[in-house]
């Protein structure tokens, strides 16, 4: 049996891609029913510790309604980052059902999607400029052989807006 070499670096030789991509964080995406999401945040906080880095809160949810949707809350759980959202009809969710988006942040998300799209991913959407997008200002969003989600983003600006104490 012939042993293949591959440029495991690179993200194998036989991906079409001559372009490395380099990814900066992978963040797990934890979607629960809507309004559930501030109580999921609580709970991470109480029972393991976790850290609240921001939050980013649904911007079209009127005043009324008793809590505001969370698009994103980023939460800091030992070296570990991983995001909290509400399901609505609205957000970025995962389409798989599971309730778990892998978040990935890099500088080239269109050459990230194209790469993983080369490997055997499906383009669930298109790379495109979202200011309002929970993960950064430039997202796509894949999913995987296995049924995984991936949103791929540019990392999220800095801004003090997104912070909801």
């Amino acid at each position: 049996m012939a042993q293949e070499n591959v440029d495991l670096q690179n993200g194998g030789a036989e991906n079409g891609s001559s372009k490395a991509v380099i990814f900066s964080s992978l963040k797990p995406q934890l979607c629960v029913p809507a309004p559930k999401a501030a109580d999921a945040v609580q709970f991470y906080k109480t029972a393991f510790g976790a850290e609240e880095l921001k939050r980013s809160v649904h911007p079209k949810r009127k005043a009324e309604q008793e809590l505001p949707l969370i698009v994103s809350a980023e939460l800091k759980l030992g070296p570990s980052v991983f995001i909290v959202c509400d399901i609505t009809d609205e957000s970025f969710r995962p389409t798989d059902g599971t309730g778990v988006t892998f978040c990935l942040e890099t500088d080239d998300v269109d050459v990230a999607v194209k790469k993983a799209v080369s490997a055997g991913a499906v383009v669930e959407a298109e790379p495109a400029e979202d200011e309002g997008a929970c993960c950064g200002a430039r997202a796509g969003k894949v999913k995987d052989p296995f049924g995984y989600v991936w949103a791929i983003s540019t990392p999220a600006k800095k801004d003090a807006a997104d912070v909801d104490a």
